[in-house]
């Protein structure tokens, strides 16, 4: 009784409503199994042929996409001589590690965004008591680094990392706050941006 019950329920989608178990059952079973196999296959072959065209798809969105840079990152520091800022003077870093993408302007001290995602900036300086830094995505101040005059130290070193989301065209870049903040050179102080993701 339960085989016939699920026998009929297993042919019943392929609009057999009843079977006999008896001399038929072999006949009816073959020619059911015939339709599942070729439903199997036709479904398989419409995966595979969605798949391919899927995989097509993304190779063309991939080609396309190729004029823009697959990595960005910039890696700089001040290296010549020890710089000296009014309120408000962007850093100017004159030595390039890197620049992948060419977004950071050594002239400028700018790094312009090449392609939209989430970027890590590291800025680090050593640096005299009295100095204020600002990190600045356009005109939003994103991260700050200070040496308070108070420290009784000739230098200190300090640091800062931000992960901040960009669009291109978007303008960072690292910005004295303050009059008379000097930043040490020869390598010690230095602004790093990476596209994550």
């Amino acid at each position: 009784m339960f085989r016939d019950l699920i026998l009929t329920l297993l042919f019943g989608f392929l609009g057999v409503t009843k079977i006999s178990v008896a001399s038929n059952l072999q006949t009816g079973i073959q020619t059911k199994v015939d339709l599942l196999k070729s439903l199997i296959y036709d479904n398989t072959k419409a995966t595979v042929t969605l798949d391919s065209s899927a995989f097509k798809k993304l190779i063309q969105l991939s080609s396309e996409s190729s004029s823009f840079p697959r990595s960005v990152s910039f890696s700089v520091s001040v290296k010549s001589t020890i710089l000296a800022f009014g309120a408000g003077q962007t850093v100017k870093y004159d030595a390039v590690l890197t620049n992948d993408g060419n977004g950071y302007d050594d002239r400028t001290g700018v790094f312009t965004c090449p392609v939209a995602g989430t970027y890590m900036f590291v800025v680090d300086s050593l640096s005299w008591p009295g100095i204020w830094l600002k990190l600045k995505v356009n005109k939003l101040t994103v991260g700050k680094l200070h040496v308070s005059s108070g420290h009784k130290v000739d230098l200190i070193q300090i640091s800062r990392t931000v992960i901040v989301k960009l669009k291109p065209g978007d303008r960072v870049k690292v910005e004295n706050a303050a009059n008379g903040g000097k930043i040490y050179h020869e390598m010690y102080s230095g602004f790093t941006g990476a596209l994550l993701y």
